[in-house]
C-alpha cells in the first residue's frame, strides 16, 4: 500500500498489519456484535411491528444474549428501552433534553483523563453548541472541497495507483481500500504523518498513546499554525457564558481529537464497504452509476438508509417521560434503533428493497438532533471521490468469479467482508 506523494521516496504502510487492525470481525469488534453473521432485518421487522417502543436492550429482544459493550451498554442497573420506529425516534431526537447524549447530563470533565467518552459527545445544551460551533464550519457541506483537494483526492489515487502497479487486473477493496481512506483523511487532516496512521489506529483504546503522537502537533501549530485541522483547533476562540473569550486548552483539543479520530477511522470504512458491496452485487445499476455519476450520490444515500453501519444509538432519559406510548422513568437508557427506523413502511414504501429511484428522504443513519454526526459530509466526500476513483481507474470492475462473494455481518457493528474485485487491465 502506497505512501501519499509527497515529494518524499515512497514508503510502504504495512498491508497485513492494516488487514489485522480492521478486521471487522476481530477482538475489538466482537464485543460490538461483529461476529454476527445473520441479517437483523428481518427481526427488527417483526420487532417495529409489534410495538414501536419495547422494553429490553435491542440485542436481548433480537433474541441475543452475549453482554455486548455499545455506547448505552449494558448499564445493568438501569431499565432499558428500546424505539423501533421513525416517529419514535424522531420524537427522542428532537427533545434532547429528555433523551440525552450524557449519563449524568453534566458533559465532559476537561480537569479527567482525556477520552472519547470525556468530549462533546457528552456534552449538552448550551455547553454543546459553544463547542460544536467552533469546529462546525470545517465539517459543512461548502467545506468538502477542502477536505478532497488537501487529503481525500491524494489518499485515494495512491491506493488506486498501487491496485494498479500490481499489474493482477484483481483487488480486495474492502480493507485494502476503504478501511485505508478515513484512517489516512483524518490523521492527515491532524498532520499525522502516515507512516503513523496505524500506530494511532492500533492505539484507540489507548488515549495516551494516541496523545503521544498528537502532542507534539499541536505544540507545534501552536508555534505556526497550518491549512489543517488541528490549526482551527488552535485557533478557535471559546466564548464562556460571562462573555469571556480564551483559546482552547490542550485538554479540550485533545478531546476533539480523539472524538474526531475515532469517528472518522471506522464507521466511513464499513458504509464504503456496503455501499461498493450493493452496487457490486447489481451489475446493472453499477453501470448506470458508471454512465451517469450523478447517479452516485442517491446510490450512497439509498444505502446509508437501507444498510447503516451503526444501527443503534442510545440516550439517557433525564426525567420521567413517554415515548410511543410507553411510560419510561428517568435514568432509563432508550436504545434508538435507527436501522428499523430507517426501513419504517409508514415513511417509506417497500423499504426492505433498495431502490435507486427512490424519492429522497431524510433518514437517521447519520443519526439526529444536535448531536446528529459531526463528520458526515466529509463521510460523504470521501465515499463519492473513491468510488468515482475505482470506476474510472478500473475498467470493468466487478466481482471476483473465483472468490467468496461478500456479505454484510455484525450487529451494533455492520459491515462488508472482504470485497475481491476483477477488472480490465489497459
Amino acid at each position: 500500500m502506497t505512501q501519499l506523494d509527497t515529494g518524499e521516496p515512497r514508503q510502504l504502510l504495512d498491508v497485513e498489519r492494516v488487514r489485522e487492525l480492521f478486521d471487522l470481525r476481530g477482538s475489538f469488534v466482537a464485543i460490538f456484535g461483529g461476529a454476527y453473521e445473520a441479517d437483523p432485518y428481518e427481526i427488527w421487522n417483526r420487532l417495529r411491528e409489534k410495538a414501536p417502543v419495547q422494553a429490553g436492550t435491542l440485542h436481548e429482544l433480537s433474541g441475543i444474549q452475549e453482554p455486548y459493550f455499545w455506547h448505552g451498554l449494558p448499564y445493568p442497573d438501569s431499565p432499558h428501552f428500546t424505539a423501533f420506529s421513525y416517529a419514535a425516534l424522531d420524537a427522542a431526537y428532537r427533545t434532547p433534553e429528555i433523551f440525552a447524549s450524557a449519563e449524568d447530563g453534566t458533559g465532559a470533565d476537561f480537569d479527567a483523563a482525556p477520552n472519547v467518552q470525556n468530549s462533546m459527545l457528552s456534552m449538552g445544551g448550551t455547553r454543546h453548541r459553544r463547542y460544536r460551533a467552533l469546529v462546525q464550519p470545517s465539517f459543512v457541506p461548502a467545506k468538502a472541497e477542502w477536505w478532497i483537494r488537501n487529503w481525500i483526492r491524494e489518499t485515494v489515487d495512491a491506493l488506486i495507483d498501487h491496485i494498479v502497479e500490481t499489474g493482477t487486473g484483481r483487488a480486495e477493496l474492502n480493507v485494502d481500500f476503504c478501511a485505508a481512506i478515513p484512517v489516512l483523511t483524518i490523521t492527515g487532516s491532524f498532520g499525522i504523518p502516515v507512516e503513523r496512521a496505524l500506530d494511532v489506529r492500533e492505539a484507540a483504546g489507548n488515549p495516551e498513546r494516541v496523545l503521544e503522537i498528537l502532542a507534539p502537533i499541536v505544540a507545534a501549530r501552536r508555534a505556526q499554525p497550518s491549512d489543517d485541522l488541528i490549526s482551527v483547533l488552535v485557533e478557535a476562540e471559546m466564548t464562556d457564558e460571562d462573555g469571556t473569550r480564551h483559546r482552547l486548552s490542550d485538554a479540550e483539543i485533545y478531546s476533539f481529537a480523539l472524538l474526531l479520530l475515532q469517528a472518522g477511522s471506522g464507521t466511513t470504512w464499513k458504509q464504503m464497504g456496503i455501499t461498493l458491496t450493493t452496487l457490486l452485487q447489481r451489475p446493472d445499476v453499477l453501470q448506470q452509476v458508471r454512465e451517469n455519476r450523478a447517479l452516485l450520490r442517491p446510490a450512497i444515500e439509498e444505502t446509508l438508509r437501507w444498510q447503516p453501519t451503526d444501527p443503534m444509538f442510545s440516550r439517557w432519559v433525564t426525567q420521567d417521560t413517554e415515548l410511543g406510548g410507553v411510560a419510561i422513568p428517568k435514568g432509563s437508557v432508550v436504545h434508538l434503533g435507527l436501522g428499523a427506523a430507517n426501513r419504517d413502511p409508514a415513511r417509506w414504501d417497500d423499504p426492505d428493497t433498495w431502490d435507486l429511484t427512490r424519492a429522497p428522504k431524510a433518514s437517521f443513519s447519520f443519526g439526529g438532533g444536535p448531536h446528529i454526526c459531526l463528520g458526515m459530509h466529509v463521510a460523504r466526500a470521501e465515499m463519492v471521490t473513491g468510488i468515482n476513483a475505482l470506476l474510472d481507474r478500473l475498467p470493468g470492475m466487478r466481482l471476483d468469479p473465483d472468490a467468496e462473494p461478500p456479505r454484510f455481518v455484525g450487529f451494533y457493528e455492520r459491515g462488508a467482508t472482504a470485497i475481491p474485485v476483477v477488472f480490465d487491465r489497459s
